[in-house]
């Protein structure tokens, strides 16, 4: 199976990031207010769109959001991709950041790409989360 990764819309994400995020949630709950805004990138496994993430660069710093894989590709090494390229773009562009509101419970996966956790949390949709960074 080839794998790629390329530059897709917001609408492109909303799928996987309903049915992996938010799955009792109605569609709209995942889309956000910028999402015009972002860059958006998906990983493909030959044709079929596995995995996302969504890239919002202001000043000289981005946020990823809505990082997913569809559950029958987790664990296997497709969403690390996805995500060690994102930390390229935006090393690429010169960022002095990069960082993402992280689910506690994935906290040692971040911690993998070289991001730190920081003493900013909060509690949404009955999950806690923190925000951790990398500095570049």
């Amino acid at each position: 199976m080839n794998s790629k990764i390329i530059q897709i819309t917001s609408k492109e994400t909303l799928p996987i990031r309903h049915q992996v995020m938010w799955p009792t949630k109605p569609l709209d709950y995942v889309k956000l207010p910028n999402d015009d805004k972002g860059l958006h990138y998906g990983l493909f496994l030959d044709d079929t769109l596995i995995s996302i993430v969504s890239l919002f660069i202001k000043d000289e710093e981005a946020q990823f959001r809505k990082f997913a894989t569809l559950e029958n590709y987790q664990g296997k090494g497709y969403g690390s991709l996805l995500l060690n390229e994102i930390i390229q773009v935006a090393g690429k562009k010169s960022l002095k950041r990069i960082w993402c509101n992280a689910r506690t419970n994935k906290m040692d996966y971040y911690k993998k790409f070289g991001m730190v956790v920081t003493d900013s949390t909060f509690r949404k949709g009955g999950l806690d989360y923190v925000i951790m960074e990398r500095i570049f």
